[in-house]
């Protein structure tokens, strides 16, 4: 990777300074210091694999993702040599983490492909082509979580990708008008169609009756993935219960925002309030589900 693609990979992120905004969830703020770490540097890399894939210029996105590749594979190559390893910094962070934690690539390389995949694909016919997308965008998320706490079983990992999978659908839903200006549109075809809904309805400023309709079902469909994974917290103690229970109360909150503006989410991005979200943490903890 030349230096030059190195400093544009790190310029997307630079110092992960977004990790303590909207998008990292409360609960980690009060996990220990090494495990907190880790899971920013992870934070840094997700987020950069998506700034890329959305911010950079779009003649250079895949160039740049692919050199992203080739740095995380210089990573797990271990070499030693002066100038072989990671040339990015979002890489090299990643360095103590994947070796006190023994985390395997793939799950980095799939946020990649996740990001090769939004260059190409803008709609999604079905709900199922869009649980395929969120296996590539989301669900490596929770299992780098579940290397991290050094708790990952195949049991667990399903119950992950459930919450996972969950996570992502409601921030979809909340973010339906950004994406469309973005020229994406996640919510399935086949469900747009049996609601009546057009693509031009996305482009109004208030949603119509059935486009609300529509966020409703998809928001009880999320809900539904996020309780079906929830007893993944009484699987856990310590640290690791304190992170899932966080990340299932940010998408109960989420997904209670979205309620609460009566599924209008073109009016403006539904946000929880850090009250629900701290309520919710608290309630799953004790309740491990």
């Amino acid at each position: 990777m030349a230096a030059t693609s190195a400093a544009a990979v790190d310029a997307m992120d630079p110092g992960f300074a977004r990790a303590s905004g909207e998008n990292f969830p409360v609960a980690l703020r009060l996990l220990p210091t090494s495990r907190r770490q880790y899971l920013m540097a992870v934070y840094g890399f997700a987020r950069t694999t998506d700034d890329i894939g959305d911010r950079a210029p779009p003649e250079q996105r895949s160039r740049l993702l692919d050199e992203l590749e080739d740095d995380l594979r210089r990573l797990y190559d271990g070499q030693s040599a002066a100038g072989a390893g990671p040339k990015t910094q979002v890489v090299r962070a990643l360095g103590p983490a994947v070796t006190d934690c023994g985390i395997p690539m793939q799950p980095f390389a799939d946020l990649i492909q996740a990001n090769r995949q939004d260059q190409v694909v803008g709609r999604y016919q079905s709900f199922e082509d869009l649980l395929g997308y969120c296996r590539l965008s989301a669900n490596p998320v929770g299992r780098i979580v579940l290397h991290v706490f050094g708790c990952f079983s195949e049991r667990r990992a399903e119950l992950s990708d459930s919450v996972c999978t969950a996570l992502q659908l409601a921030e979809h839903w909340q973010d339906v008008a950004e994406d469309f200006r973005a020229d994406r549109i996640y919510l399935p075809a086949q469900d747009m169609k049996e609601f009546g809904c057009t693509e031009e309805d996305l482009s109004l400023g208030t949603a119509p009756p059935q486009l609300r309709e529509l966020i409703a079902f998809e928001a009880d469909r999320a809900t539904a993935m996020l309780d079906a994974g929830a007893p993944l917290i009484g699987t856990l103690r310590g640290a690791a219960r304190v992170a899932v229970a966080g990340y299932v109360a940010g998408g109960r909150a989420a997904l209670a925002a979205i309620a609460a503006a009566g599924h209008d989410v073109l009016r403006g991005t539904p946000v929880p309030r850090k009250q629900r979200q701290v309520g919710e943490l608290l309630l799953a903890y004790v309740r491990g589900r």
